[in-house]
């Protein structure tokens, strides 16, 4: 068993404060809107007119996540240009509305307070500590559909802030006992966790300290910052206690560094990191080999270059789209993303109810959503995660977005015991 602590990045904090604080005045961010009814006998009120349903998307283009941002926004763009092609939804098109927020909180706060009045919900809002800035307003005031590209536990429990996929704790479950289940380590054995400080890490670690416990594990804790990107203290702390194995909670610099670092110190341990810590542009530096031999990741979607139908379409819908980006995984969980969305609008507007609650409603109806990438979602219990599986996913430079699957979707014994109470 373990509790759910509620974190929020320290750095983002106090800026956060005086920006939701200082929002409250705004004419813009007043949650309401007078709706109405159009001649079909559908419902509407913000973000959808007779002709159009706004969707908002904050991401980052331009700070630490741009390439994530980047290729998430492009890819939620292919699928309402899809959609768009087959005649809309509802009898209306879709349009995104973009904000790049640089993942600074003085931007991030305010594009919210500015776009969320005109938008029926937001199909990707990237940093977990600004959707945890805002959740309480979502939820008291503005009473719309969020859908984080963040995975932290602390967003659980919310109708409107729904996450996509494991949360960073069960992701975490799953991931050392692969390396269980696969020999890799057993009970007495040691495994460091490198992490990022904040929802993201600190949710991770809580994931490797609860299967540390219960299956006989010593764990090693290393928490860093995001601007680190030398991991040779960190690696000298691993081989200092002999570890066995080696967790990484953290972006790809800090992967491609540590598995580089260990590699050419001698310290030869399997390594596995969350869904965000890899990118296939580390296969081409000095890094490439060790990541090749013993590195994987663990992902809540199918990677893009997977045989399958609906990943192998979009592959072939975004190299066409933009032939110059590289193929990852963010263009898999953002197309994933605004999947959903789309999913509960085509189930609101079924209901006649393309009001924002009516959105909120329609998503939870979904308990056995499941969209080509390889994981059946539900959506019923806004108290749970949509999922508890995770791939095992495994570099690959000779597949498009430089991962392929190693293992199947599954959920472990303990993800699935796992407790999110707190």
């Amino acid at each position: 068993m373990t509790t759910r602590t509620t974190r929020t990045a320290a750095a983002a904090a106090a800026v956060v404060l005086a920006l939701v604080t200082g929002a409250g005045c705004s004419g813009k961010a007043d949650g309401g809107g007078s709706g109405g009814t159009d001649e079909k006998g559908v419902r509407t009120d913000k973000g959808v007119t007779d002709e159009v349903i706004r969707i908002g998307a904050l991401t980052d283009m331009t700070g630490v996540y741009a390439s994530l941002g980047k290729s998430v926004t492009q890819a939620q763009q292919l699928y309402v240009d899809r959609i768009n092609d087959d005649g809309g939804i509802c009898g209306r098109r879709l349009e995104m509305v973009v904000r790049d927020h640089g993942y600074d909180a003085g931007k991030a706060i305010p594009a919210y307070n500015d776009l969320q009045s005109d938008v029926v919900g937001f199909a990707q809002f990237l940093g977990s500590p600004f959707v945890s800035a805002v959740k309480e307003r979502i939820e008291g005031r503005d009473k719309l559909l969020v859908l984080p590209q963040a995975w932290s536990a602390d967003l659980l429990g919310s109708p409107y802030v729904r996450t996509i996929g494991a949360t960073y704790d069960v992701e975490t479950v799953n991931a050392v006992d692969f390396l269980l289940e696969e020999g890799k380590i057993a009970e007495g054995d040691t495994i460091g966790h490198v992490y990022f400080e904040g929802d993201y890490g600190e949710n991770a670690l809580e994931g490797s300290r609860y299967v540390a416990e219960e299956a006989g594990l010593e764990l090693v804790e290393q928490k860093i910052k995001p601007t680190d990107e030398d991991m040779s203290a960190q690696v000298a702390a691993f081989r200092k206690a002999e570890v066995d194995a080696i967790v990484i909670s953290a972006g790809p610099r800090q992967a491609a560094s540590l598995v580089g670092v260990a590699a050419a110190g001698g310290l030869d341990v399997p390594v596995i990191g969350n869904n965000s810590a890899f990118a296939p542009q580390l296969l081409d530096t000095q890094a490439g080999p060790a990541l090749r031999k013993d590195y994987y990741v663990a992902a809540s979607t199918l990677p893009i270059g997977a045989e399958q139908p609906a990943p192998a379409k979009l592959a072939k819908e975004y190299a066409a789209a933009h032939p110059d980006d590289v193929l990852d995984n963010g263009v898999a969980a953002g197309w994933s993303a605004a999947a959903a969305f789309g999913a509960a609008l085509k189930a609101a507007c079924d209901d006649k109810d393309l009001t924002r609650e009516g959105v909120v409603k329609a998503l939870r109806s979904l308990n056995t959503y499941e969209a080509g990438f390889g994981i059946t979602h539900d959506f019923s219990d806004p108290a749970l995660p949509s999922t508890r599986e995770s791939f095992v996913l495994k570099p690959d430079a000779e597949v498009e977005g430089g991962l392929r699957v190693y293992r199947e979707a599954a959920a472990s014994e303990r993800a699935e015991a796992f407790s999110f109470e707190g």
